[in-house]
Parts: structure tokens; sequence; C-alpha cells
């Protein structure tokens, strides 16, 4: 259900420092006003609460939470809530710049936000997380709302943890308030097709891409590190959408490839009863390193799990020719420009796994106007939006002869820059 694929915080790298460091590189190519990337460079706003949770034996547990509002400028902001012991403020304050160069990419009229809880889930009760998540949305209240900022679910977040806060902010308003949350479930004012969104929008830019340059996706081999909500639907939309053959898969415990491809369904019912797709060998299937996966010799290799996963230190070995980043942040800078050198075509993670937020974007509006969508009108606005971005940054690409991540921050960047402008802010 992620807004963003799902990921853990990663301690090596400083997850804003890279923002910065790549919207630096966009500004500079944009000859961007300096007032302007000055403002664009930091967050707006943000809120840091402590959290009293009385735990299931009486006792008192307090927690962390955090909400960033990076930029409002084209509109309410908007972003994931993510459940992790070791979130950190710059993880959160990077994931909401990511999200609102993702809006103004795809072009919707959000800005970007997001919030989390240091916290361990698995060591919390049903009730003890009911409790945390009321807690959560009494603090924030006053900060969020259809107009001013929408929180999503993100990692260990689901729509169970959407509905408690939408009713607990729907209480300290007197009335429902069905759009203060996206994410919910279907019969509380969700949006069809919003489980595989990141995915599946993730396929479209992979289509489009493949078509750029002349790969024929029928029987592509494709490779996906990271088995959770977005890899799962990766190798199911896959093989629908693209006709791909899924070679490889793994997650946090190990994967495994087999050349003559593996059965998506078959490898998700064995991680549910197991809890990883290790030793998923039914088919003939060899066990395959994290490592190992990411260099296998693949048309399409989609990291789909963590962040830094790409480095200067195994860029080199990467032999996909398209690289879709359906995680958030699965490269860092210096491997951007090894991957750009050694010609593998690079899909940022802001375009590739801005499904989310666009069928988020759409129960938004099925919400305010109390009418819903159905399958097929939600899928045809979601392939229309997201090919229309992809084509936008593969164009300014090729006009300035700069990889696709720097394309997409200028696209991005130029847009929000545009609204910052418009309103005097700089």
């Amino acid at each position: 259900m992620a807004e963003e694929s799902s990921q853990s915080p990663n301690s090596s790298f400083n997850l804003f420092a890279i923002t910065q460091t790549q919207l630096d590189a966009a500004a500079e190519v944009l000859e961007l006003d300096p007032a302007l990337h000055a403002v664009l460079r930091e967050p707006l706003r943000e809120m840091h609460v402590t959290l009293p949770v009385r735990m299931d034996d009486g006792s008192i547990k307090v927690f962390k939470g955090y909400r960033v509002q990076y930029n409002d400028a084209r509109g309410a902001t908007k972003g994931g809530l993510r459940f992790h012991p070791n979130e950190t403020i710059d993880t959160i304050r990077a994931l909401a710049a990511w999200m609102t160069w993702k809006c103004a990419v795809v072009d919707i009229p959000l800005g970007g936000g997001k919030g989390g809880i240091a916290c361990n889930t698995k060591e919390l009760s049903s009730s003890e997380l009911e409790r945390l998540s009321r807690a959560y949305i009494r603090q924030m209240g006053r900060i969020l709302g259809p107009e001013m900022d929408v929180p999503a679910p993100d990692m260990y977040t689901n729509p169970q943890i959407m509905t408690w806060m939408m009713d607990e902010y729907s209480v300290m308003r007197g009335h429902n308030e069905f759009g203060v949350i996206t994410g919910k479930p279907l019969a509380l004012g969700g949006s069809r097709l919003r489980n595989d969104a990141t995915a599946r929008g993730g396929m479209y830019c992979i289509r489009e891409a493949a078509k750029a340059l002349g790969i024929e996706t029928q029987g592509a081999t494709m490779a996906i590190q990271g088995y959770g909500n977005a890899g799962q639907y990766a190798a199911s939309l896959g093989q629908k959408i693209l006709g791909a053959t899924i070679v490889a898969i793994s997650d946090s415990q190990g994967g495994v490839y087999d050349p003559d491809g593996i059965n998506p369904y078959w490898a998700l019912e064995h991680k549910r009863k197991n809890g990883s797709v290790k030793d998923f060998t039914a088919t003939g299937a060899t066990p395959i390193s994290n490592q190992e996966l990411l260099e296998l010799d693949v048309d399409i290799l989609a990291p789909s799990a963590l962040e830094n996963v790409i480095t200067a230190r195994n860029a080199g070995n990467i032999k996909a020719r398209i690289l879709a980043e359906l995680a958030n942040g699965p490269t860092t800078p210096q491997a951007d420009d090894i991957l750009y050198n050694h010609g593998v075509y690079t899909i940022p993670d802001f375009l590739c796994n801005a499904g989310g937020v666009v069928v988020s974007y759409f129960e938004m509006v099925q919400n305010a106007y109390d009418y819903y969508w159905d399958d097929q009108v939600v899928d045809e606005r979601l392939d229309t939006r997201i090919t229309q971005a992809f084509h936008a940054v593969h164009k300014r690409a090729q006009e300035l002869n700069v990889n696709n991540r720097i394309a997409a921050y200028c696209v991005a960047v130029e847009r929000v820059a545009e609204a910052v402008r418009l309103r005097g802010w700089a």
C-alpha cells in the first residue's frame, strides 16, 4: 500500500544530503536563481512530537513522531507515514523532498510531505498499535487536513492504521473526514487499484522506456530485489503488462534465480508460509544473494526495497539495460554517473514509483466529490499520467544531454520553482 515503496533506513548514507546533492545538480543545469534554490533546498516546516502510549501491561512508553511538510507551493502536501525503530528526521526530510518532486514530475497539484514514528510494530499488539496511531493524529491533527496535508501508508503501516487515524481525526473534527488520509479500505473511501499502484506505474514506465530503446518486453528477463508490496506486484504485473520473464527475486534474507522463469504467485505463497523467498526452489530455482541479483545480466532490474544498494562500488557491474527504481533512493549520486556512462537506462525513483501518489491523488479527488471510479477508469487515468510524465523526462534528458535523474529533477524543480516565484516567496 506504500505511497513510496517500503524500505528500511540505511545509516551508511544521509538520504537528505543525497537529495540536496541531486537538487544542486539540477539547479546548476537550470541556472536556477540562488534565492529559489535556497528555498527549495530546505523543508518549509516540520513538527516533532512526543507520544506517551499506555501499553497492555499498564506501563507508559514514550515514542517519537515526526511530520515534514517540505513544500506546499503547488498545493496541499502529500506523503506516507512510516513506522520503523530506526526512523530518523533526515530520512523523513529526504522522503518529503522526493514527494515534492514526485508530485511535480507527474504534474498533480500537490506538494510533498512525509511522517513517521520511531517504533517496532513487531513488538506491539494490535491494541497498542491502535493507541499509538491515534496518539499520533491527536498531536499532528492540527497540521493535517484535506486542504493542508494528507498522509498515506508507507513502511509498516497499512489500511487498518490509516482507518484508525482517519477515525481519530474525524472525532476531533466532529464529522467524517475521509479525505484526510489515503490508502483507506474501499468501504471507507479508498480507491480501486491502490494496492498495486506503485508497481503498476513502474510497469508503464518500463513499457515506455523499452519502446524508446527498441527493446521487446515480451520475454524480456527481469530481476526484482525486494519482494515486499512493490516487488510482489512488480513480478505479477511484469508478467501481465510487459510479458516479462521473472528470473530472480529476493528479500532481506536472500533470493532465488531461475533462468527459465519464476512463478510470482507460487513465490509469494512460499514467502507467506516461510517468511522469505530464499528457499523457494520448487521449480528448480537456485539460491542467490541480493548483491548477485543486482549484477545479473538481465533486460530489466527493479530494486524495490532498500535505499543506497547501487553505489560507486558496484555500479560498474550492473548489466541490466533498464534500471527501474521502484524503491526510494536505491542509487547514490556517484553511481548515477557510472551507470549513465555504461549505457544503463535509469528510470529514477520519483518517476518510476510515482503510481502510488497518483492513485492517492485520485482517491483525494473521489473523496472530495463522493463519487468513485471503477478499475478501468483508474487504470486509464494512471497510465495517461505516468506516460506523459515519462516522456517529459525522456525528452528533457535528450535535450540537455544529461541522465534521466537530472532530467526528472529539471522537470519537477522548474514546476515547483515557478509556483514559488509566482507566489512571491523568492
